[in-house]
C-alpha cells in the first residue's frame, strides 16, 4: 500500500492548502466526471430516489449532496482527514447524507450491500487488486458501479498497458507547487478484464476530453454491474446459465526450468485454459500445452495432482493442476498478439531477463 500511502499524504496536503486559503467552490451547476462543461452528466446515473449509494473518494462532497437532494441515501468516503473537514465544514447537516473518514476498501469490507456505487476521478488512486474484491461484494446483486478515470494527461500521456501505478501531477491550486500522485492509468481493455475478473460486467464505456482546443487531457467514464444471481432454473427449454468452470493449468518442469507466459497485463502464468467437451483433464493440458507454446506433450509423462476451487462473481472456478515431465519442442508464441509469450524460467530474474 506505499504508492496509495504516500498519494493519500498528497491529498491531505492539497486540502489542508484549500482549507488555508478559504475559497469556497459553488454548488455543482452541472454533474461532471472529470472536466467541467463536459457530459455525460448526471443521467447516467438514472432514478436514484430511494436507493442506498456509495461516492467513493468524495472530497468535497459536492456530488455526494447532488445525489441525497435528488432523494438517495448516500454514504460519502473520503481517505483524507483534511478533505473530509472541507466536507463537514461544507455540509454538516444534510438530510440523507453521511460524511466518512475512512479507507475505502475498509469501509466496503465492513458495510452493508449498496445499489449505487459511484467515484468522479478517485478509484485510479487504488491499488484494484486490493479494491475491486471488496467493491464487487459490496454491490448488491444487480447493483451498478461508475467510475471515471484518468485517460491521457496533460502532457499527452495515454493509458498504461500493464497494471501498473504510475505517477501523475497534482498541482495545488494558486500555486506552480506539483506534486508526484501515484495511479493506476490503464487502458479500457485493461479496466474491463479488471471488472470480469472480480465478477463485474462492463456495460459502457464513454469518452470525456476536453473541449479546449489544443488540451490532451482525457478521461473515460466505465459503466459495469453486478449479475443477478437466479436462485432457480426458470421452466424453459433454454439451458440453464453457467455456474462453473473447469479449467487446467500445466506445470512444465524440466531442467532449463518451469515454463511461464507473460501476460499482456504484465502477470506471469502457467499455460492452461478451459477443458472443451469430451477431453479428459490430461488431453486437455495436452492441447492447451501445443496450442498457447508449441510444446508437444508426452501423453505418458501427463500427471493430474489435485484441485484448486475459487470463486468470481457467481461462478465457481475449478482449477486442475497438470504436471508435464517430458516433451518436445521449443516454447513459442501464439499468433494471436494479445496472447501470452511462453519461455523456461529457473527463477524470476531469468523470467525477467527473457522478456526484456
Amino acid at each position: 500500500m506505499t504508492a496509495e500511502k504516500d498519494t493519500l499524504a498528497i491529498w491531505n496536503t492539497y486540502g489542508t492548502h484549500q482549507i488555508a486559503r478559504g475559497i469556497e467552490l459553488p454548488e455543482l451547476e452541472q454533474w461532471n466526471w472529470g472536466i467541467e462543461g463536459t457530459g455525460p452528466g448526471i443521467e447516467v446515473l438514472g432514478d436514484v430516489s430511494g436507493l442506498r449509494v456509495l461516492d467513493l473518494g468524495s472530497g468535497l462532497g459536492r456530488h455526494a449532496a447532488r445525489l441525497a437532494a435528488a432523494g438517495a441515501d448516500v454514504t460519502a468516503v473520503d481517505a483524507s482527514l483534511a478533505q473530509h473537514e472541507r466536507a463537514l465544514a461544507r455540509y454538516p447537516q444534510t438530510p440523507g447524507l453521511r460524511l466518512m473518514c475512512a479507507d475505502a476498501v475498509d469501509h466496503l469490507q465492513d458495510s452493508d450491500p449498496y445499489d449505487l456505487i459511484y467515484s468522479v476521478c478517485s478509484v485510479p488512486y487504488l491499488d484494484p487488486a486490493r479494491l475491486l474484491p471488496a467493491l464487487t461484494n459490496a454491490l448488491r446483486p444487480g447493483g451498478r458501479l461508475l467510475f471515471s478515470a484518468l485517460h491521457a494527461n496533460a502532457a499527452g500521456v495515454g493509458p498504461a498497458t500493464q497494471i501498473a501505478a504510475r505517477p501523475e501531477i497534482l498541482r495545488l491550486p494558486g500555486t506552480t507547487d506539483d506534486h508526484p500522485v501515484n495511479m493506476w492509468t490503464l487502458t479500457p481493455q485493461l479496466w474491463e478484464d479488471l471488472l470480469d475478473e472480480h465478477g463485474l460486467i462492463m456495460e459502457s464505456v464513454t469518452a470525456i476530453d476536453s473541449p479546449q482546443p489544443h488540451s490532451t487531457v482525457s478521461y473515460r467514464l466505465y459503466a459495469a454491474r453486478r449479475p443477478e444471481r437466479v436462485p432457480s432454473r426458470p421452466h424453459s427449454s433454454a439451458p440453464p446459465a453457467p455456474t462453473a468452470a473447469l479449467g487446467v493449468g500445466v506445470i512444465v518442469h524440466s531442467p532449463q526450468g518451469v515454463l511461464l507466459g507473460l501476460h499482456r497485463r504484465g502477470a506471469w502464468e502457467l499455460a492452461g485454459g478451459t477443458v472443451e467437451p469430451g477431453e479428459s483433464l490430461a488431453e486437455a493440458a495436452i492441447r492447451e500445452l501445443h496450442e498457447e507454446a508449441g510444446i508437444v506433450a508426452d501423453p505418458d509423462a501427463v500427471h493430474v495432482l489435485g484441485t484448486l476451487l475459487d470463486w468470481v462473481g457467481d461462478v465457481v472456478r475449478i482449477t486442475v493442476p497438470v504436471l508435464v515431465t517430458r516433451w518436445t519442442g521449443t516454447p513459442t508464441s501464439a499468433e494471436d498478439p494479445t496472447a501470452s509469450s511462453y519461455t523456461l524460467c529457473r527463477t524470476a530474474l531469468t523470467c525477467r531477463t527473457a522478456s526484456a
